[in-house]
């Protein structure tokens, strides 16, 4: 055999053993892949895996617009020296190392990439320019949380948020914090939307309520909880939270102060409450409530309970004492004798 037809024999064997490596590569690939994933042939082949599961996938976040301050990140594609971070002036533009300034304020991230791409080709920079922009700090599209939360502050929008996830960045509601949430946006304060907050036991529609979601430059403020006053003769007179501005009634209130004492004359309590038109004075026997005969009164907040003392019970019972005294030391007396 002639040294070309050897030589040319032993490369095609090569070669066929090159391409078997290859085929079996190839087939050791698949078989990896259908046993990690074994939904993607199915995918493939435009049908449903029966046993793939199936996520629920977030939704994306939100395309801001850029704004007056925000820095952004320009890359040009291949020219190192036209790319760098940029901050937006407050005409919102951004001036390029080449090609003049570029108004950007209240475009998305894409399509500012594409005005400036356009400048680029018009200035005649570059004749096809690629560039992305990547919005680096934000700095006037953040949400402020303000009112009874533990950390109030400007916090910065960067997904979809709801009124609840802004409050829990805030720290969540304090121990003063009421059930109700304001949210309005700057540009448009007549638009005021009421959010109740539920922090006890979840529903499906408390959740949903819960659930709204918040935009850039919108402002949430979470209420204050009632105080209501108990004074007089009871347990712990003082001011007392109505938590998360749930109405308490009348024996709810004085449960809280520690009840009323022996020398309280219960039949002449007093609610007083302050109206548009001023204040207003009930009297209520509290006795006769304490025994269901009369209707609890709801307190509302601001309102103040006042017990009276029982001056006629004051004296029994200090000539009950007295007399107690006088009784246990004559019987001392009588003993020692």
């Amino acid at each position: 055999m002639e040294p070309r037809t050897v030589g040319a024999a032993m490369t095609k064997m090569m070669n066929s053993r090159k391409r078997q490596v290859v085929v079996a590569g190839a087939v050791l690939l698949a078989s990896v892949l259908a046993f990690v994933h074994p939904a993607v042939g199915a995918q493939q082949a435009g049908e449903t895996a029966p046993n793939a599961p199936t996520r629920n996938m977030p939704p994306p976040p939100p395309s801001l617009p850029i704004s007056f301050g925000d820095l952004i990140q320009v890359t040009v594609f291949d020219s190192p020296e036209l790319s760098g971070a940029l901050r937006v002036n407050s005409r919102g533009e951004v001036v390029l190392p080449l090609g003049g300034a570029v108004k950007v304020k209240g475009l998305t991230a894409a399509d500012a990439g594409a005005a400036i791409a356009a400048q680029l080709k018009e200035s005649g920079v570059l004749l096809e320019p690629h560039v992305t922009v990547l919005i680096l700090e934000y700095q006037t599209q953040g949400v402020t949380v303000t009112g009874e939360v533990r950390s109030p502050g400007v916090y910065p929008l960067l997904a979809n948020r709801t009124v609840l996830d802004m409050i829990a960045l805030a720290g969540g509601l304090n121990e003063n914090a009421g059930k109700v949430a304001t949210v309005f946006h700057r540009d448009t304060p007549g638009d005021v939307r009421q959010v109740h907050l539920n922090v006890s036991v979840q529903t499906s529609a408390s959740a949903t309520e819960g659930s709204v979601e918040v935009l850039p430059g919108d402002t949430i403020s979470v209420s204050r909880s009632g105080v209501i006053y108990i004074l007089g003769d009871v347990g712990r007179p003082g001011g007392f939270l109505v938590e998360h501005n749930d109405r308490l009634s009348v024996l709810q209130a004085i449960a809280l102060a520690g009840g009323a004492n022996q020398t309280a004359k219960m039949g002449d309590t007093r609610l007083m409450r302050k109206t548009n038109d001023g204040r207003i004075e009930m009297d209520f026997d509290l006795k006769k409530i304490l025994k269901g005969d009369g209707s609890d009164l709801l307190m509302a907040d601001g309102d103040i309970l006042y017990v009276p003392v029982s001056n006629k019970k004051v004296y029994s019972l200090r000539a009950l004492e007295a007399m107690i005294g006088v009784g246990t030391g004559v019987a001392i007396y009588t003993i020692g004798r």
